[in-house]
């Protein structure tokens, strides 16, 4: 049975850190959409409080987060134990995001010295904390990082790269808007 929690303790937030990999689940609130449920890697998430957690978005292949987001705000962070001790610790809450032609993104990247660019920074309002037992989890071997997805960040000049984005990102597989270009830009 899950223990709920009214805050991340120093427990929690050291299992946190220990984790290479976390997924992150949104939704549209149309039942006909699409729930999201994706992968984060690198050491792209940080503990701002105990109530508050954020974490880089470099992009991927959609903008469904970013769109579900901005649509209704819910969003769960997963985090499993692949070693030691078996465990599952979910975090429900609210969503924002900024992007990187918004104000206060360069604050929000401040939190991430190790990422030059990254598409959004997502920000976690923790209402519900559980952890669970994880005992169906396998043992896996962590390896090490794939470097893919930065090369691809990183090997556009910043036009580009931002081009790029408005491009591939400006709508949701639900038709929802995901990164639209800023007044200034149009």
């Amino acid at each position: 049975m899950a223990k709920t929690y009214d805050a991340l303790d120093d427990r929690l937030i050291a299992f946190i850190k220990t984790q290479t990999l976390f997924f992150v689940a949104t939704a549209p609130l149309s039942a006909q959409g699409c729930v999201n449920l994706s992968p984060k890697g690198y050491d792209s998430l940080v503990v701002i409080d105990p109530r508050t957690v954020a974490y880089v978005d470099l992009g991927g292949s959609g903008i469904e987060t970013l769109a579900h987001i901005r649509e209704n705000g819910r969003i769960t962070l997963m985090f499993c134990a692949f070693e030691g001790p078996a465990s599952i610790l979910r975090l429900y809450g609210r969503g924002e995001a900024v992007n990187f032609d918004e104000p206060g993104f360069a604050e929000k990247m401040a939190l991430f010295p190790a990422f030059e660019r990254a598409r959004s920074v997502i920000t976690l309002h923790i209402d519900r904390i559980a952890d669970s037992c994880g005992w169906g989890l396998p043992f896996m071997d962590f390896q090490g990082q794939r470097d893919q997805l930065r090369r691809h960040v990183d090997h556009r000049s910043e036009a580009e790269w931002r081009e790029r984005r408005y491009e591939s990102n400006a709508t949701s597989i639900d038709g929802l808007p995901g990164l639209l270009r800023n007044r200034q830009d149009r």
